[in-house]
């Protein structure tokens, strides 16, 4: 079996995790959505070892517990602030990029299975982005696993994912990898996660 490993853009993930669940549970659900890190981690992995797991974002200092959550599951950290004047992240793709394309390397003849939590599939045309790079990887015989909302996921990284490996969509498991929380505490617990419908490369 071929090792897995996780390459996790928080932000991607959450943003629109909040569309979802707008949709599915109304106003108040938007702003008091929360993304249950352990369980989305183990659907991630999908009862295999993993070999590495690396997540990136962006905080507001006032944040820094809920990445620190996160953390406690084994999972690497990366942290940028955003742009002070922009207000937008400042080189979060390009940090996660850098890890696809160094395992890529460091385990060349020794391919894994690349498991992308996210649901951006920009800058693919012109050789850039998360795509761009699981293609490449794919092509260095990385099996290619994808899992986003597929509400947002962009159409061509998800029809890639599809033919040439495995697409997850997380709306599946909503109920499951996240919870509604606001300062008077838990509104909605996360339901017990079943893998069963977890699709998995094979190999």
């Amino acid at each position: 079996m071929k090792k897995v490993f996780i390459f996790w853009d928080n932000s991607n993930i959450f943003v629109s995790a909040k569309t979802v669940a707008l949709e599915k549970e109304g106003q108040d659900a938007f702003y008091k959505l929360r993304i249950s890190f352990d369980r989305l981690l183990k659907l991630a992995a999908a009862d295999r070892p993993i070999e590495f797991a690396i997540a990136v974002g962006s905080i507001p200092p006032q944040l820094r517990h809920v990445w620190n959550k996160l953390e406690q599951t084994g999972v690497k950290i990366e942290l940028f602030e955003r742009g002070s004047q922009s207000e937008k992240e400042q080189a979060v793709d390009q940090a996660l990029q850098v890890h696809m394309l160094r395992k890529a390397f460091d385990y060349n003849g020794q391919a894994g299975t690349a498991v992308m939590l996210t649901g951006d599939g920009k800058g693919f045309l012109d050789g850039v982005g998360f795509h761009a790079d699981l293609e490449r990887m794919h092509k260095r015989g990385w099996s290619v696993e994808v899992l986003a909302w597929e509400h947002t996921c962009n159409a061509r990284l998800k029809k890639w994912a599809k033919d040439i490996g495995i697409f997850v969509p997380l709306e599946d498991f909503y109920e499951s990898i996240t919870f509604l929380d606001d300062e008077n505490g838990v509104i909605r617990q996360s339901k017990p996660l079943n893998l069963t419908k977890r699709p998995v490369s094979k190999g």
